[in-house]
């Protein structure tokens, strides 16, 4: 279907594709991975044709029709449906042709074509796409000017969907989807008949849809048979493999070096010497591609621990009149280290909720209840625009850090992912991946009791993804979460909440069960959970949040230690400067020894120190990996 051959492509002199191989068969879904800036989208706008490779070939099977999401959200007013509709460019081009055409036989000819292409089935198959993306039925007629942006593109993804072309392009298409969209078209990818290529860094997508990967690295595309998991498997057995290669071929390396070092003035084993000589020159370095890691996320604790319950919810109804409550019905408790879910299409009320909890608006009716001294950091997907994009990285750490001195808060910058030059670039000028970086340190600065993310992986690659499950799973405060990554939110939550039909409760069951009544709406139970079963993951996330509570004093142990080695080390820096003093033995040698002995004992104290903080440490991260 496609086949890239020795693609180079430079954009303002860096190379981004530099000798890129692959081929795509037909009927087959392959994802296309690599971090963030590496060329992916560069490579789907070659493939598209708006951009030309300075070298190399790309062909795609004669007349075979290539489906991509258009770069500008549909608007005017034509309605959603319609706007599908005209996708399939045959079918509309035939339809009009029928209303004019006076020949029997082109008649019978267009009405055959119609039959076979199923045009009159094509309005159920536009709506059954539409729906899925979150669509209603009212929503499909409405005009498209009436949309966000956002929701514009999700119906340009189903224009394209409905096409139904022979190879489909997508640049990370979950991104303007809730769980419930990204859930419906990881199923219909995966039935898709013809082939794609899609870039995202959805692990569930890939894993689910995608029967070949594409690792994008170094300007070279390496592929990978399986999904995601299996790439990651295979990616690490083929690093281990190369590393190892790599280290017998050093050893050989010096072997061959040493001889020709000890033999090449000896006349008797000069040949021998250029023999070796010429192996070393012959000898192709194995290369090994490691990837860098990622820098990791700092979510600081705030520095006071509340009693739980955080935030408890009687009997409230919220919304914006009350005339029209949005939430009804509501009853919750937030315990100081629970770790949350929420369900839920977009307009069922999630946020509306989150700001209910986070006291943006008050109860319509009922009770809501919160401690006046809990620090909340709610990161928003939307407020990346109220960065101030001309502001440096460095100058929005600096309003926050004004007794700082530059080192420090340079350290602060680069201990996020955002050194040297990066901390220096106008906020406007950043990648989504790095503004998100600096809006989740912004916004948790000063520490939180309660974090609130909405939707925070949109712009990370699958490394960074990983790495801020990571720092959330270690933040000891609360933890509530709205994000369409299915792994994300699995791997970082204890309990699910459902918003549905006006009200919100806990969801009993687990995100598989979630994702089969995504699937299966008939089979839903609309109201507040789904019915109750024995469940092992449900088991596996108190389990969890229990090992969670568990390891906190160890962690506080290991850095009490810490602070008090920091102590003792000034203690026994300033007893060292006291002791420089000069003539202190011979004018006041009585006061000498005793700092002498003062400096003994600190010292003592000292390594007694170092050695319970190596223990405590020791048992912190033995229980991390238990």
């Amino acid at each position: 279907m496609l086949h890239l051959n020795d693609v180079t492509h430079t954009i303002a002199g860096r190379t981004l594709l530099d000798g890129a191989t692959a081929h795509i068969p037909a009927g087959t879904k392959a994802g296309l991975v690599g971090r963030n800036g590496t060329g992916k989208t560069t490579l789907l706008r070659l493939i598209e044709g708006r951009l030309s490779p300075d070298a190399g070939e790309i062909r795609l099977r004669p007349r075979a029709r290539l489906g991509t999401v258009e770069q500008e959200a549909p608007g005017g007013d034509i309605t959603l449906l319609d706007f599908v509709l005209e996708a399939d460019k045959e079918r509309s081009a035939l339809q009009a042709e029928a209303e004019t055409a006076a020949d029997p036989v082109r008649i019978a000819e267009i009405q055959t074509r119609l039959a076979d292409i199923g045009a009159h089935s094509a309005e159920a198959r536009a709506g059954a796409i539409l729906s899925g993306l979150g669509f209603s039925t009212a929503d499909q007629a409405r005009p498209c000017r009436e949309f966000s942006g956002g929701w514009r593109m999700r119906a340009a993804l189903a224009a394209s969907l409905f096409a139904a072309p022979d190879m489909l392009l997508l640049d990370e298409p979950t991104n303007y989807l809730d769980l419930e969209g990204a859930i419906w078209l990881t199923r219909h990818l995966a039935k898709f008949p013809g082939a794609a290529l899609i870039v995202s860094h959805d692990r569930h997508l890939l894993n689910e849809a995608c029967d070949r990967i594409f690792n994008l690295q170094d300007g070279k595309l390496f592929g990978y048979e399986g999904g995601y998991d299996a790439f990651e498997r295979q990616l690490a057995e083929k690093q281990r493999l190369d590393l190892k290669l790599r280290a017998k071929q050093e050893a050989e390396r010096r072997h061959l070096q040493e001889f020709v070092d000890r033999f090449k003035a000896k006349a008797s084993k000069a040949k021998q010497a250029q023999s070796r000589v010429k192996r070393l020159e012959k000898m192709e370095i194995v290369a090994t591609r490691v990837e860098r890691p990622v820098a990791p996320f700092l979510l600081p604790f705030a520095q006071r621990r509340m009693p739980s319950p955080l935030i408890k919810i009687e009997k409230a109804s919220a919304g914006y009149s009350e005339d029209a409550p949005v939430l009804q019905d509501l009853n919750f408790v937030i315990s100081n280290d629970d770790r949350v879910a929420i369900l839920g299409r977009n307009g069922s009320g999630k946020s509306t909720l989150v700001k209910l909890m986070t006291g943006q608006i008050e109860a319509l009716s009922g009770r809501v209840g919160a401690h006046k001294k809990m620090q909340v950091a709610y990161f928003a997907q939307h407020a990346l625009d109220q960065l101030n994009p001309k502001q440096s990285a460095y100058e929005h750490i600096r309003a926050l850090m004004p007794d700082a001195t530059e080192a420090q808060r340079r350290a602060r910058l680069g201990a996020v992912g955002l050194p040297g030059d990066k901390g220096e670039t106008p906020a406007g000028d950043l990648s989504g991946g790095e503004k998100t970086r600096l809006l989740l340190h912004l916004v948790t600065f000063h520490g939180a009791h309660l974090l609130v993310l909405d939707e925070p992986t949109n712009h990370l690659d699958m490394d960074s993804r990983e790495a801020l499950a990571d720092a959330v799973n270690g933040f000891e405060g609360a933890v509530i979460a709205i994000s369409h990554d299915w792994r994300f939110l699995e791997s970082i939550s204890d309990r699910l909440w459902l918003v549905a039909d006006g009200t919100a409760g806990s969801f009993d069951g687990d995100l598989d069960d979630y994702r089969k009544q995504v699937l299966t709406p008939a089979a839903s139970t609309g109201g507040k959970s789904a019915p109750a079963k024995p469940d092992v993951k449900t088991d596996k996330r108190k389990a969890s949040a229990a090992q969670r509570a568990e390891i906190a004093p160890l962690k506080k142990e290991a850095e009490r230690l810490e602070k008090a080695i920091a102590a003792q080390q000034a203690e026994i820096a300033e007893l060292d400067r006291l002791l420089t003093t000069p003539g202190l033995f011979e004018k006041q040698p009585a006061a000498g020894a005793e700092l002498s002995q003062q400096r003994a004992r600190a010292s003592e104290e000292l390594d007694r120190l170092e050695t319970a903080w190596l223990e405590a440490a020791e048992a912190y991260e033995a229980a991390r990996a238990s």
